[in-house]
Formats: C-alpha cells, structure tokens, sequence
C-alpha cells in the first residue's frame, strides 16, 4: 500500500471527476484535519494517569494533547464543571499526514481481528470517525507497561459534501474499508 500524501490526495480527483461531475479541481473532496481524542474516565482525580496519556498521546500523534474540561457539574459521576475529563490533539498539515500514514499503514493492521473499517463510520457530513480499543497498535508506544492501556477516537474530517463523496474519496485514499455482502 503507498504511503498516504498530499499527491495522492490531488490525484483522487481524476478517479471522482467522472462520477460526481467535477469540472475544477478545487470541487474534489480534501483532508482538513484529524482529531485524536481520549477521555480519561472513571480515573480522572489520578494525576499520573494523566501524565501517562499526555505523554503517550503526544508520542502517537507527535504533538502536545489539550486538556479538556467538562461542560457541566454531575454529582453522581463526582464530576464538577471545568475538572479535566480528556484530552484532544488536532493536526493539520504535515504532521496529519504522517499520522495518517502510521495509522492506515501500521496500526490498524496491527489490530487484533481486524477485518477494516465500518462504511457506517462516515457521517452525514462527510467525516470518518474510528474508535481505538488500545492505543498499544501504535510502535511508538511502550509495550512493556500494559497496565495503563487507554483508547481514543480518531475523526478525519474532510471538505466532502455528503457521505457518498466522502466514502469514494476515502477508497481512492486507502482507507480499508469492510467489504460489503
């Protein structure tokens, strides 16, 4: 499989032209950006677990996470407004790119069992969102400590207008997406 890159992204628009009746280039579908988010749960008062996902995440994504708080105070969960619940690293450019190309390419393959990726994962809007159970797939991380094993989100949004024109553009990308009966 080639290596996910800005050049495979312009050249999806000569296999989406005919089918969706694109007459500029700047009509085709693009990648804005990725969202890699995770939710540090029923631990949230462990301060060094959330050095562990801080550290981990910015290993993976290759940049610092940002601490996100909670909207609103819920006393059964213990939880009061503003106390830090997850964190979330957005890329762009460059740094988009490799992820994508770490996460297509050699973490997903990694997975256990991993037979591709739901169509039903791409909204209404065009954007794929995919569920992470382990963030150990990733090579950057330490496998030796396997007691703090957390999972993340990954949402790739695009410039797509609806969920057909996001789904061909992803095919042209290399997404692997499960075959259909």
């Amino acid at each position: 499989m080639a290596s996910l890159t800005k050049e495979k992204e312009k050249k999806s628009f000569q296999a989406l032209k005919s089918p969706f009746n694109y007459t500029s280039v700047m009509q085709s579908p693009r990648l804005q950006k990725v969202i890699v988010s995770v939710g540090v749960g029923k631990v949230a008062k462990d301060k060094n677990r959330h050095a562990v996902v801080i550290d981990r995440l910015a290993k993976i994504t290759g940049q610092k996470a940002a601490p996100r708080g909670a909207k609103k105070s819920i006393a059964s969960f213990k939880v009061v407004q503003g106390d830090t619940i997850g964190y979330q690293v957005t890329l762009r450019g460059k740094r988009m790119y490799d992820f994508l190309d770490r996460l297509l390419n050699t973490a997903l393959p990694r997975t256990k069992d991993f037979r591709g990726i739901s169509p039903k994962a791409i909204d209404e809007m065009g954007n794929l969102t995919i569920g992470i159970k382990e963030h150990t797939i990733f090579p950057e991380t330490a496998d030796e400590e396997l007691k703090d094993v957390f999972g993340f989100a990954v949402t790739i949004v695009t410039t797509a207008r609806n969920k057909e024109e996001s789904a061909a553009f992803f095919k042209e990308l290399g997404v692997p997406f499960q075959k259909q009966p």
